[in-house]
């Protein structure tokens, strides 16, 4: 099974500066492929301490020159916020960098303080990812970007380096309401499953989502790739900790960035089941929900979360898996001893349980014949 290391690089409440952020969760990324793991995936956001992560790429091409095999993946990049065209060439470039080692992840975005700061309408934002997605898709595997749609139009340009695989059976998308997976199907890729909906929803949507796939394609969709933060220690006190105030903590700042009690969401085109969420945080309050969302990773000694990961896979008939390791203000001494456990004793039985197949391959490795 292809296993990913998730990085966040969070700097919570500022209890330590960005530099040492970075200089943690880069030092971990850079050992990620000697310790046994398969891929590094980053995530994007901009303009707060949520996560440090605004430059993707750049952060993936440093760890392109660190690596000689490490798969290099975005969960996700957020296409409203971006030119197109820029996109498609920073993931040429880097699959160049790196030799064929990016692995696409695209979504459409939730922050409102994000879409501010770039000047975006939320309300526009499912528009734009399927045009944006529909045109990085094609330049990805043409060469060529031209789009004329009704809020984007590009005219022809050629794509320089040229691409130089295929970014089919690579491209993941995260996916949350039913009118994104139709998008999704539509677009022909696999899922991104980020835990945030209890385990039977997200089991019955990936279902349905299967079933639409084939309808629209004719072939059954890559398995989906599992996202989950996870925490692992084998001193009760520290286990007890990583539940109780670290996934605590991380997950407060998520319902707090994405404003998931915000009940205005339900009049944004697009966003309408965040409001239907807020509505019911409301009914039940923000500190239950914060309960069940840390309560959606996993937690604990070495054996119990090997445990819980692998019962996720299997009732997703997942592909792999992206696990964060460094969450909700974790001291550094603790994060990095939770990622040595994790890559001594979680990783190896992780990667012995077979799922078929395996994450960030084209359908056809030849060079692409560009138009």
């Amino acid at each position: 099974m292809h296993i990913g290391l998730g990085l966040q690089m969070a700097n919570l409440d500022r209890k330590v500066s960005d530099a040492d952020v970075y200089r943690l969760e880069l030092g971990l990324g850079a050992r990620a492929e000697e310790v046994g793991f398969d891929s590094v995936w980053v995530s994007e956001h901009h303009f707060s301490d949520y996560q440090l992560t605004s430059q993707q790429s750049m952060v993936l091409s440093w760890l392109a020159a660190q690596t000689t095999n490490l798969k290099l993946g975005t969960f996700v990049t957020v296409l409203p916020w971006h030119d197109p065209v820029r996109v498609a060439e920073q993931f040429s470039v880097l699959d160049h960098l790196s030799g064929g080692r990016a692995i696409l992840g695209l979504g459409r975005g939730l922050g409102r303080k994000e879409f501010d700061g770039f000047r975006v309408e939320m309300g526009e934002s499912r528009r734009r990812f399927k045009e944006y997605s529909e045109a990085l898709l094609d330049a990805l595997e043409t060469g060529v970007m031209a789009y004329d749609g009704e809020l984007y139009h590009q005219p022809r340009v050629d794509i320089r380096p040229d691409p130089i695989r295929s970014f089919k059976g690579r491209t993941f998308a995260s996916a949350v309401s039913p009118e994104s997976m139709e998008i999704m199907a539509r677009m022909g890729v696999g899922l991104l499953v980020i835990a945030q909906k209890p385990w039977e929803t997200t089991e019955a949507e990936l279902a349905a989502y299967r079933e639409r796939f084939v309808e629209l394609n004719g072939a059954e969709p890559p398995k989906p790739v599992l996202v989950i933060v996870a925490g692992v220690s084998k001193d009760p006190a520290t286990i007890e900790r990583m539940r109780s105030v670290h996934l605590q903590r991380w997950a407060r700042s998520t319902v707090e960035h994405y404003e998931f009690d915000n009940q205005g969401f339900a009049d944004i085109e697009g966003y309408e089941y965040y409001g239907a969420l807020a509505n019911n945080i409301a009914k039940h309050g923000i500190d239950k929900f914060n309960g069940f969302l840390a309560d959606l990773q996993v937690w604990g000694t070495p054996e119990q979360v090997t445990e819980k990961l692998l019962g996720y896979v299997e009732r997703t008939d997942a592909g792999g898996l992206v696990v964060p390791l460094v969450f909700g203000g974790m001291p550094a001494g603790e994060a990095q001893d939770c990622y040595e456990l994790f890559a001594s004793e979680v990783l190896p039985e992780l990667k012995r349980h077979d799922v078929g197949g395996d994450i960030g391959v084209t359908y056809d490795s030849a060079p692409l014949a560009l138009a």
